[in-house]
C-alpha cells in the first residue's frame, strides 16, 4: 500500500490560500490538517521569504499572504490543475 502523505507545494498552496483573506494559526493547524508542532517550520519559511505576514491585530496574530504569496498561490494553482489535466488523460 502506498503512502498518501502531501507534499510540501501542497502544504504551502495551501497555507496561501488560507491566509489570503488572514488566518490565526489555530485556524491554519485545523484547515491545513496539520499541527502546531508542523505549522511553526512553514509559517516561518513563508514569512522570511515574504510570502505571508504576521500582522498583529490586538493581543492576535493573523496571518496574511502578501501579493509575493498571491502570485506563488496562482502559480501553485496553474500547475496543479495541468497536473491534473494530464492525469485524467492516462
Amino acid at each position: 500500500m502506498t503512502s498518501k502523505r502531501r507534499t510540501n507545494d501542497l502544504i504551502v498552496s495551501q497555507i496561501l490560500k488560507l491566509c489570503a483573506p488572514g488566518a490565526s494559526k489555530t485556524r491554519v493547524v485545523y484547515q491545513a490538517n496539520l499541527n502546531f508542532k508542523t505549522v511553526n517550520p512553514y509559517l516561518d519559511n513563508l514569512i522570511k521569504n515574504e510570502c505571508i505576514e504576521a500582522v498583529h491585530v490586538g493581543s492576535r496574530v493573523v496571518y496574511k499572504t502578501t501579493p509575493k504569496g498571491m502570485d506563488l498561490k496562482e502559480r501553485f494553482e496553474q500547475f496543479q490543475s495541468a497536473i491534473g489535466e494530464l492525469y485524467a488523460c492516462v
